[in-house]
């Protein structure tokens, strides 16, 4: 039997679904795709188009990241101070837009970069560091512990320049080990630049690299690192690790036999002479004394096996030379390991009486 609906329920169900329906509009609405205008889109400036591939700025981000590492325990070492840094980004960029984010009254380091084999490049790498990571590790190496927090604009002392040099110096000498795993550079700090604005060696449109490290100093302030490679540095570098990747790339190849015996013509290996092996139990060695013989199971004339390595290469005499042990090769059984893999074996099961292991030749 169907259920009957009081007027009451009806008009209460009536009302339910009435409020219902603006809600799903609503919820339609906001699930609808942005039309093509209003999407946001990464401006690409078509008329000074990216120098550098992606694979090249993933490299950079590698060294950078490695840099970020060995700085962080080095700050954390010296000037006994929590922090931790971090690679926040690495872009492509136009010197301007690294130059216009500096105030007038910051120093910018200006830091030489010299590669073996490649002459000194010209164009320098800037640096800079905001004045609060300045100030709090300046703090920490005048006995301090706080954290300071100052103006982006802040201006250095005569004394707190001084001492900013020397932070910088620590931070420069790092740079060469972040690197490392790609091609050695030498980094020197050159001078510090008191009005960044005004510097003169990279021209306003040219391309750079411009990576943002965040320092995080005992989770009480954010600073920030900021370095720039100009163009023409980054060139002469990936230059350099290309062709180290050519030079390793090519020992690969079958025609550079030469090469490779060349690299491991002068290796040293072990040589050893073996004349008989025994074996003994651990009663039996226990009980060794001072005079005591060991019975090898040899005539005394037997030739001596030289090792090299744990693979036998040659037999010879045992003699003197020049009042030292001394070993005559007589013969070279480097070319006979396979025959001895397939020969030796089944000729010693069928001669048990042979105890000194040697091959008899059939006639």
């Amino acid at each position: 039997m169907a259920d009957v609906l009081s007027q009451s329920q009806i008009d209460a169900l009536l009302k339910s679904m009435s409020a219902d329906a603006p809600a799903q509009e609503k919820k339609t609405e906001s699930v609808q795709p942005l039309s093509p205008e209003e999407k946001n889109y990464i401006k690409y400036d078509f008329f000074s188009p990216r120098k550098f591939t992606k694979e090249k700025m993933k490299i950079l981000r590698s060294v950078f990241e490695n840099y970020a590492r060995i700085l962080t325990s080095q700050i954390n070492g010296i000037f006994r101070v929590m922090t931790d840094i971090t690679v926040l980004d690495v872009q492509e960029r136009r010197y301007y837009e690294y130059v216009n984010a500096l105030h007038e009254n910051d120093c910018m380091t200006m830091i030489d970069a010299s590669i073996a084999g490649e002459e000194k490049m010209s164009v320098p790498l800037m640096l800079f560091v905001t004045p609060g990571m300045v100030i709090t590790l300046i703090n920490h190496m005048l006995g301090g512990e706080d954290v300071v927090a100052v103006e982006d604009d802040y201006r250095y002392s005569d004394v707190e320049r001084a001492l900013y040099k020397r932070i910088v110096e620590y931070m420069t000498g790092t740079l060469k080990d972040g690197f490392s795993n790609y091609v050695s550079i030498v980094f020197s700090v050159e001078h510090v630049e008191e009005n960044p604005t005004m510097v003169q060696d990279v021209g306003l449109d040219e391309t750079v690299a411009i990576i943002i490290l965040n320092v995080d100093i005992s989770g009480q302030a954010q600073e920030k690192v900021k370095i720039c490679l100009p163009g023409n540095l980054l060139t002469v570098i990936f230059h350099s690790i290309d062709n180290r990747k050519h030079l390793a790339r090519g020992f690969s190849y079958q025609d550079n036999k030469e090469k490779i015996m060349d690299n491991i013509r002068y290796s040293k290996l072990p040589i050893t002479g073996q004349l008989g092996t025994v074996q003994l139990d651990l009663k039996g060695l226990y009980q060794i004394q001072v005079g005591d013989v060991i019975d090898l199971g040899k005539p005394k004339d037997s030739p001596v096996r030289l090792f090299v390595g744990r693979q036998p290469w040659f037999t010879g005499q045992m003699g003197c030379y020049k009042k030292n042990v001394a070993v005559k090769i007589e013969k070279c059984i480097a070319s006979q390991i396979e025959e001895k893999k397939t020969d030796i074996m089944p000729q010693k099961e069928e001669d048990p009486d042979n105890s000194d292991g040697s091959v008899k030749e059939q006639g």
